[in-house]
């Protein structure tokens, strides 16, 4: 749904940052009244910025295109917690660090296949059992580091940022290529960080209690692998942009069938209940209501300095990540990228170009002919049917320019790194994480509180690592 954007008063950003305090002060301070009353909290601060768009601005389009995202997102997000709650694996021998390094590794590839929210759901509870005797915050905290963010980084279906850029015109396999590397440093320093705090807390544990405690020695077993096909549907879905609707039918038809057709044993293994996605869904009304001026401001604002390189996209577009919802910043950065390198002079020489699709590279003339011919170069190379056949789109062409100018793609590579990773810094920057601590809290598993989140584990584990990645890839 297309809306104008509008530029609202700076003072909205405030319901937004209240609720981001309340989130990660009432639970500290207030903790049994915010437990009762957090929903009139989110939606009441959400109907303050809905009632101003609505009423002050007249922008409704605005309103019902964030509505809109809202539901995709709590369709996708609730249809894998139902179908991964009927999927019950049963572990095998005890959770050694080595074990559980090895585990979240699977985990990250897993990430880039069912995607960060499906691996997440699926893995979790697994994850858990494993740790049962001695499972304590930072497996938890980890496990949304590398599962639930770090390790979709490969796949437009890892991280929704990575599946909006596809939508956009980033080649599918694109972002593979430029992207490995960075991957396996960030995923490879997590798991090292990860494997030395769990080593000292195995040592903990008397060697009886892990031998009682571990689950047998010859189980992996796999109950309501049915349940697969229902998430098939559901990832296969995510590619459904038309008509409206149509993609979050089959999530909620593919979860209604796993939810009466799975035997109830298995449910109660999991301990399924639907409080966590609940919990979930009622936050993310206010997230996603009083967000709205935020990005409005950051998509009328000129933040990048002259000569941006791929050092500000990284941590700015990482930075309000963290904070914001990552997909819709990705595509915020990613507008500014276009802005900042490509004029509409070099958008006009690409689509003359374009209409001959046999013209030769010597032909192409003009003050842009270079970066024409490289982008012409990318678009035969990954969107040849399109090209062939007369349908590329704007953004196609665009994307071609950043894609084909070795200085221009590592921008996009800072951006989509950037927007993936530092999505792990608190439970909001991308969705699976608040609903893992959900379904941790619902299993009684000690999980930090918002505050905890930060500066005991992503200042001293995620910023070290982000540091490294930085100045290795990004730096110059």
């Amino acid at each position: 749904m297309a809306h104008d954007i509008v530029t609202p008063s700076p003072w909205m950003i405030l319901p937004f940052v209240v609720l981001l305090a309340a989130i990660a002060l009432a639970p500290l301070f207030f903790s049994d009244w915010w437990s009762r009353h957090y929903p009139k909290v989110a939606v009441g601060l959400g109907a303050v910025t809905v009632a101003y768009y609505v009423f002050g601005l007249h922008a409704q389009d605005r309103v019902l295109h964030v509505a809109q995202e809202y539901i995709s997102f709590i369709a996708l997000i609730g249809s894998l917690f139902v179908v991964s709650g009927g999927i019950h694996i049963n572990v095998k021998g005890e959770a050694t660090p080595r074990a559980n390094t090895v585990f979240l590794l699977v985990g990250a590839v897993v990430a880039n296949l069912l995607g960060t929210t499906g691996a997440s759901m699926l893995l979790i509870r697994p994850w858990i059992r494993m740790n049962k005797y001695r499972i304590t915050a930072h497996h938890i905290v980890f496990f949304i580091f590398i599962v639930s963010n770090v390790g979709g980084c490969l796949t437009p279906i890892g991280d929704p940022p990575l599946f909006l850029g596809y939508l956009n015109g980033v080649p599918f396999w694109w972002i593979a290529k430029h992207c490995w590397p960075i991957w396996m440093a960030g995923v490879g320093l997590l798991l090292l960080m990860f494997y030395i705090v769990d080593v000292r807390n195995y040592r903990r544990a008397p060697r009886e209690v892990r031998y009682e405690m571990a689950e047998p020695p010859d189980q992996w077993r796999f109950e309501g692998l049915w349940n697969l096909a229902c998430l098939a549907v559901i990832l296969g879905s995510v590619f459904i942009s038309r008509p409206v609707f149509l993609r979050e039918a089959l999530m909620a038809g593919a979860a209604a069938a796993s939810w009466f057709l799975t035997n109830r044993k298995i449910h109660e293994a999991n301990h399924f209940n639907f409080h966590p996605v609940k919990e979930v869904a009622i936050l993310f009304v206010g997230i996603f209501a009083t967000m709205i001026p935020a990005l409005e401001w950051l998509q009328t604002s000129s933040l990048q300095p002259a000569n941006a390189g791929p050092a500000f996209y990284f941590w700015s577009t990482g930075t309000l990540s963290s904070v914001l919802d990552n997909a819709p910043t990705y595509l915020s950065f990613l507008s500014m990228q276009v802005g900042q390198f490509i004029t509409p002079d070099m958008l006009q020489e690409l689509q003359r170009v374009v209409a001959f699709p046999g013209i030769a590279d010597a032909e192409i003339t003009g003050p842009h002919a270079e970066s024409v011919r490289l982008a012409l170069a990318a678009l035969r190379e990954y969107h040849a049917v399109e090209l062939a056949a007369g349908t590329l789109t704007q953004s196609q062409m665009k994307v071609a320019f950043l894609i084909s100018n070795p200085a221009w793609s590592r921008v996009l590579v800072a951006i989509s790194v950037g927007a993936v990773f530092f999505g792990a810094n608190t439970y909001i920057g991308n969705g699976p994480n608040f609903m893992v601590k959900a379904i941790a809290d619902q299993q009684k598993v000690n999980t930090p509180l918002f505050l905890g989140y930060v500066l005991r584990y992503a200042l001293p584990f995620m910023l070290p690592m982000l540091i490294v990645v930085w100045w290795v890839f990004f730096r110059r």
